[in-house]
């Protein structure tokens, strides 16, 4: 009985020293920017955050190594504020705000509807760059949103036929086989996949952007654009479009 005892104990004993171990990750850090290269009010191409998000965009677009410049994280959050993240891509921006296409019926599309706040944030690693914008999100036009769809290579159109985005599935065979099934079906190129009606566009209008670029002795630029009834004004400037901008310590 007694050495049986003695394993059931060390076992858990074990099992709680695996549970009690951490990484520790202090020691992970890489050099950014030197101070020569300090990202200043004057260096802005304009006063209003669009025209220099398209800047910075660009030179990220030519970037060879970074593989999707248009990639982003989306924070939503419900109703009661429980947040949620994940990375999907920026589709088109102007001076109205910024689209991107999903499921209506996945879990950021009912966050999005019950709760139109959120947030993107862009991070190209290469050029020690990231953009930050926070607004509320309005669902695009279904004309708009049947234009992208048929814009889509014809497998994404009829993967997002197949998939009931969020929900637990049996498993990866539930997916296959309905793509087999929908692939036959529309075999014929000349016939256009239907865009289901739980799918389309979101555009974010922002009141916030904020522009972040590292330095090596983590006093890191941070000039934001904001809308000036989300704030106080204190040294702030005045903008284009009605915009203001100011530096925010790092």
């Amino acid at each position: 009985v007694f050495p049986k005892f003695s394993v059931k104990v060390l076992f858990v004993v074990c099992l709680f020293q695996m549970i009690s171990v951490y990484f520790n990750m202090a020691g992970m850090r890489k050099p950014y920017k030197n101070p020569r290269e300090v990202f200043l009010e004057s260096d802005l191409v304009s006063k209003e955050p669009f025209s220099q998000f398209q800047i910075w965009f660009e030179e990220a677009c030519k970037i060879e190594s970074i593989m999707e410049a248009n990639a982003m994280c989306l924070a939503t959050a419900t109703k009661e504020g429980v947040p949620s993240a994940r990375m999907v891509l920026l589709k088109s921006y102007g001076k109205d705000g910024f689209k991107f296409y999903t499921n209506y019926e996945s879990r950021k599309g009912r966050e999005l509807i019950e709760n139109p706040n959120a947030s993107l944030c862009f991070y190209w690693e290469v050029l020690k760059r990231s953009v930050r914008i926070e607004g509320t999100v309005q669902k695009v036009g279904l004309e708009e949103s049947e234009e992208y769809f048929q814009s889509r290579p014809r497998a994404s159109q009829i993967g997002a036929n197949v998939s009931n985005q969020s929900r637990v599935i049996a498993s990866r065979s539930v997916l296959d086989e309905k793509q087999i099934e929908l692939t036959a079906r529309y075999a014929d190129e000349s016939v256009p996949v239907p865009k289901p009606d739980y799918w389309g566009g979101f555009l974010l209008v922002p009141h916030t952007v904020e522009f972040w670029q590292g330095q090596s002795n983590r006093l890191h630029d941070r000039i934001r654009f904001r809308r000036p009834a989300t704030g106080n004004t204190d040294h702030a400037h005045e903008g284009d479009d009605g915009w203001i901008y100011e530096r925010l310590s790092p």
